[in-house]
């Protein structure tokens, strides 16, 4: 992979632009907190500024299926034969599978030592389930396993794009760059297009992260205000245990990773740090896609891997996700005094090994992929769901942020691997210098 073309830096139309208030991650917390406040002392008022938030990542959603899709073209079309194209995908489904389970025994294990659902005592017949409803619901449509399959071949291609599945964009995307490496000297011209037209996308999500302050902004201040603070502080202990194992699995396991990798996990979230901010204000892992395969570049991928590992991982690596599925189908089981032997316990974590790979990217899909996954689990009443819905927004941050976090660990060890990762330049990006720009090797 070292003869490839790595000239390609962060498009021009996409940095940053020169902001009066300061850089975008510090106009991000000041948002956060004013959010949080207005929301707090006018309720009602806040909890109508849901379109906001709702507004930018809709915004962020539709550029999202063109990025994929060039971004999986560019990086198979880029790759030298068939063979590479199913290293770098064997690879990094193997990475995807070893850390997502390890981040469930780690939410497993937490949850038998802190028992944070013990002694409540709750009758499952006095919850009222009429408030998880919708989400029994959307977990009744979840797919099986062979659904599951089938539905990632979309019934044509312009269905990939229209019908929101990224999973079906990223098989057109593959096939299509398949397609185009079978004859690379003569599909140049259109591959240059390609680029432009990257170029250009990206260029759209610069301008629109111009608007996350005002999308975090009202995302937080609908959350304070519809649920209020008090029903924040509701189920503080498994918050506070869900936050403090996803700390725990980015210091440990991600940061002995990165220690593994040769590069410092702290200066990478420092270097991510706007990323960071707006999946924390928005709940959405969504919102940073593009601006995250632009850094990671920057920093010293190469495109290739980029355009294949970082989309993949939304649906394959979602490391927090995994967490809180095993700790909120534990703590439903222990408030509610549903016996689980270790035997159960066992076919929980396999049931979630397959469930939480269907998760999206989109705020809510983990408390979706929860209750699909304690409808296979008689023992754990499905009624459950209702205890966590209060503290759904606080744990939806936690897993959002370790998503982020887990995808971006994951595509600079996937390129380590495949020698596609210039460590002098991440050294001086990471070193704080945004001026660098790779040079071709």
């Amino acid at each position: 992979m070292a003869g490839r073309d790595r000239s390609s830096a962060q498009p021009h139309a996409a940095r940053k632009p020169c902001a009066l208030l300061g850089p975008l991650w510090l106009q991000v917390v000041v948002a956060v907190l004013l959010g949080a406040l207005i929301g707090a002392l006018f309720p009602h008022a806040a909890a109508s500024l849901k379109p906001l938030g709702d507004g930018f990542i809709r915004l962020i959603s539709m550029t999202l299926a063109p990025i994929i899709f060039i971004s999986v073209v560019l990086g198979i079309a880029g790759m030298g034969d068939l063979k590479e194209v199913g290293r770098v995908g064997v690879k990094a489904l193997l990475y995807f599978e070893v850390v997502s389970t390890i981040a469930l025994f780690l939410g497993l294990i937490a949850v038998n030592l802190l028992h944070p659902g013990r002694g409540m005592n709750i009758q499952p017949a006095a919850l009222n389930t009429q408030t998880v409803s919708g989400y029994a619901a959307a977990a009744q449509r979840q797919p099986g396993v062979v659904e599951f399959l089938l539905n990632i071949i979309p019934s044509s291609i312009v269905g990939a794009f229209s019908g929101g599945s990224m999973l079906q964009v990223i098989l057109v995307g593959a096939l299509f760059g398949l397609a185009l490496s079978q004859f690379r000297a003569a599909a140049r011209p259109l591959i240059e297009i390609l680029e432009l037209l990257l170029k250009g996308m990206f260029g759209i999500v610069g301008f629109i992260m111009a608007l996350a302050p005002i999308g975090a902004f009202g995302a937080m201040a609908y959350s304070v205000g519809q649920y209020g603070l008090g029903s924040l502080a509701q189920l503080a202990q498994f918050t506070a245990e869900v936050w403090l194992v996803a700390l725990v699995f980015v210091v440990l396991v991600l940061g002995t990773i990165a220690r593994l990798a040769r590069f410092s996990l702290y200066r990478l979230l420092r270097y991510l740090r706007e990323e960071l901010l707006i999946t924390f204000g928005t709940s959405s892992t969504e919102a940073v896609l593009a601006p995250l395969m632009m850094k990671l570049e920057k920093l010293g991928c190469d495109k290739t891997v980029v355009g294949m590992v970082t989309p993949a991982g939304y649906t394959f690596n979602a490391d927090g996700t995994a967490i809180y599925l095993s700790m909120g189908a534990i703590f439903i089981a222990q408030a509610t005094n549903a016996p689980l032997t270790l035997r159960d316990q066992i076919v929980l974590m396999l049931v979630l090994m397959l469930t939480s790979k269907g998760s999206a990217g989109v705020a809510g899909a983990g408390f979706v992929t929860l209750a699909a996954t304690l409808s296979t689990m008689p023992q754990i009443p499905a009624a459950g769901l209702v205890l966590l819905l209060g503290v759904e927004r606080l744990v939806n941050v936690a897993r959002a942020l370790v998503n982020v976090i887990g995808n971006s660990v994951a595509t600079i060890v996937v390129a380590r691997w495949e020698n596609a990762f210039d460590a002098a330049c991440a050294e001086r990006v990471l070193a704080g210098d945004a001026s660098i720009t790779r040079k071709s090797k």
